[in-house]
């Protein structure tokens, strides 16, 4: 079943050598953006974008700045492309077959024949796999209907995002994708320090929770969840969170570390005869609830209309 404006269905099943796949080819794309990019606060220099290609790092400095580049998972020609400022490109066909492995390896000659060289982590983060990328062959999926079927989704949950985010007038983080989870996020901030986390935390998680947020995101599952969906919490969680009421009906609070999350499945906005609106409800819903409980300023944070000004 589709819903009105054709969202595509993602079953978790029937994609997971390929969600792997291009999951790892995602995070190396990233830990090259994270070598290679000034630092910006809450690790937003490390993200990726949506774009009519597909995945894309957006334009990264090199030679001192008078060149850039960007690297380009196109989904449309299925190959990751590298190009350059000075219309310089590289690209690598990513055919079924082609192992991780071998993937790095003429993914990291491309970047030396084109003068760049980054200096990375070369295994991958929080995946359970225990090998470097040069040495991971069991993943060498491509199936480019369901990375389509991704990111066409991804597409649409951008464009509601964005719309979402022009609802609030205080920081903001853009829509982007995290590669270590693959979730596409957007957060809202407080403006004010959170207390801080014990010495023993990430220094990731330091710095992406050193002030208060609102988080709201959608991910295509994983092993403890094994469905796409949305969710979104409120850090720190305030208490009896998850007593507030979420929109629409289908959407429920679930634990999360001992922490209360927004659930909202996929499956459920297939049914929609207005997805859209549904999703909206559901992100202003988790914002409504967490922002109040938190005492912040909300209608401080609200967009005024043009005729408000």
């Amino acid at each position: 079943m589709t819903s009105k404006n054709q969202l595509p269905e993602l079953p978790y099943s029937q994609w997971i050598e390929t969600r792997i796949t291009l999951h790892l080819i995602l995070q190396l794309i990233g830990k090259i953006r994270l070598d290679r990019t000034p630092r910006k606060n809450h690790w937003w220099f490390i993200t990726q974008y949506i774009s009519v290609h597909g995945f894309t790092t957006s334009h990264i400095p090199c030679q001192d700045g008078l060149n850039t580049f960007e690297i380009v998972y196109d989904v449309h020609k299925g190959e990751v492309r590298i190009q350059t400022s000075f219309s310089e490109t590289r690209t690598i066909p990513l055919i079924d077959g082609l192992t991780i492995a071998q993937f790095y390896e003429q993914f990291m000659e491309a970047l030396a024949g084109l003068g760049i060289h980054a200096d990375i982590v070369d295994k991958p983060f929080d995946l359970g796999i225990d090998k470097r990328f040069q040495e991971i062959t069991e993943y060498h999926h491509y199936d480019l209907e369901y990375i389509q079927k991704f990111w066409k989704i991804l597409l649409w949950v951008d464009g509601v995002f964005n719309e979402f985010s022009g609802r609030f007038y205080g920081k903001t983080c853009p829509v982007q994708l995290y590669w270590h989870h693959m979730d596409l996020a957007i957060t809202r901030f407080s403006g004010k320090k959170a207390p801080p986390l014990n010495t023993s935390s990430r220094l990731s998680d330091k710095d992406a929770y050193s002030h208060e947020v609102i988080s709201f995101g959608f991910w295509a599952g994983d092993e403890t969840v094994k469905e796409p969906a949305f969710y979104s919490y409120t850090y720190p969680s305030p208490n009896n969170l998850d007593q507030e009421p979420l929109k629409p009906d289908v959407a429920q609070w679930v634990d999360s570390n001992g922490s209360p999350t927004a659930f909202l499945a996929y499956h459920e906005l297939l049914k929609s005869d207005d997805p859209r609106a549904d999703l909206l409800d559901f992100l202003e819903s988790c914002y409504q609830a967490g922002a109040k409980l938190a005492k912040w300023d909300i209608e401080a944070f609200r967009t005024l209309s043009l005729d408000e000004l």
